[in-house]
Order: C-alpha cells, then sequence, then structure tokens
C-alpha cells in the first residue's frame, strides 16, 4: 500500500513540474518580439505563412548583407522569392537551401551554408510557436560566438487564448515536448549538432 501511495505522490509531483513548465514554455513563447536589428544575415525556415514575406521585407530594408531561406522545396527558384526592385538590394545575396527537411535538418543543413558566408550574427525568422525549438537547435549547431535574434512570425492556428483553443492547446504542446526531448538531448550530448558534414547550398 506504501509503495502505491508513494508511486502516486510521485505522478503528481511529475504532473505538477510539466504543468509548471508547459506554462513557462507557453509564457516565453509569447514574449517574443518582433525586434528588427541590424544582423550580418536574415535566416527564414521556410514552410510557414508570412515567414517569407517577412524574410523579404526585412532584407530589402538592409536588416541583413545575406538572405538564407532554409528548408525551401527543390523545385522552387530564387526568383519565385526574391525580385529586387530599384534600390533593393541584389539577388546574389539570396541564398536557398534545399536539403532538410525538418527543424533538425534546418539546423544541420542551414549551419553549413550560414557559415560559408562567415555570418557572425542572424535574424532567426519561423512562426512563434516553433521559435523556441528552432533556436535551441540553432544555437547548438551555430558556433557559440554567432549571435542569434528571434523573430516571430503570428499564425492564424495560434491563439493566445491557448487554454480555450484546442487546437492552440495541442499546437504549444506538442512543441513542448519536442522541445524538451531535445533539450534533454543537449544536456547529455553538448556540442553534437556543430559536427557534421557541410552541404553545398542551391544558387538559386
Amino acid at each position: 500500500m506504501n509503495i502505491i501511495k508513494a508511486f502516486i505522490t510521485l505522478l503528481c509531483l511529475a504532473l505538477v513540474v510539466i504543468a509548471m513548465l508547459f506554462i513557462d514554455f507557453t509564457y516565453k513563447t509569447f514574449s517574443y518580439r518582433q525586434r528588427e536589428v541590424t544582423a550580418d544575415a536574415i535566416v527564414v525556415l521556410a514552410g510557414g505563412k508570412g515567414r517569407v514575406e517577412e524574410g523579404v521585407r526585412l532584407y530589402r530594408e538592409g536588416k541583413g548583407r545575406w538572405l538564407f531561406f532554409v528548408g525551401v522545396d527543390p523545385s522552387v527558384r530564387r526568383t519565385d522569392l526574391y525580385k529586387p526592385h530599384s534600390g533593393d538590394p541584389p539577388a546574389s545575396g539570396v541564398i536557398l537551401e534545399k536539403a532538410s527537411r525538418n527543424t533538425l535538418e534546418n539546423a544541420i543543413y542551414g549551419r553549413d551554408v550560414i557559415m560559408d558566408k562567415d555570418v557572425r550574427s542572424i535574424v532567426l525568422i519561423t512562426s512563434r510557436y516553433h521559435l523556441k525549438r528552432a533556436s535551441i537547435l540553432l544555437r547548438n549547431a551555430l558556433p557559440k560566438d554567432v549571435a542569434i535574434y528571434p523573430y516571430p512570425v503570428d499564425s492564424k492556428n495560434l491563439k493566445e487564448d491557448w487554454w480555450s483553443h484546442q487546437g492552440s492547446f495541442h499546437l504549444l504542446f506538442g512543441e513542448f515536448y519536442k522541445y524538451c526531448m531535445f533539450r534533454a538531448f543537449f544536456l547529455l550530448a553538448p556540442g553534437e549538432l556543430r559536427q557534421g558534414v557541410k552541404q553545398v547550398a542551391a544558387p538559386g
């Protein structure tokens, strides 16, 4: 009987800890702000609505010398994403990475094309709900001296009143679970993603 009580107590404590960590994760997710800083490069993780447009806007405004689109479909050309107008930065500064198919691969292959340009600071653009997981992966893939400025893009499928919106709750909890798995992995294997085979960027 004492074993059962101890098990139930531990289970309750574990649930309380998970709930607190999830609330903290959610709070920090909604705390991200769009800070228009100037960096060496703007890095857009392709796949979510509004990400490409925001990256192009910042590049046109001179917020980065390079614009990287990471995780682009192989059929996409540079001209599909960026067409310079008079006075705009050159299209030669836009780099497409077409090998990666998920966030982990975004970090690995993205790291290689980013560091090929000797970048020391990036603005990281992705959907708000995805930003903490993307940030921890890029942080552990890029050299430690590379500054990362998270830049969230809001989407309709994530509501601020997430506790009363089933879709938002499931989306956040799924991201929370994946984030925790990677956080635990990096505690056990720090620096693991800084070792890898270099990929060649597609010219566009």
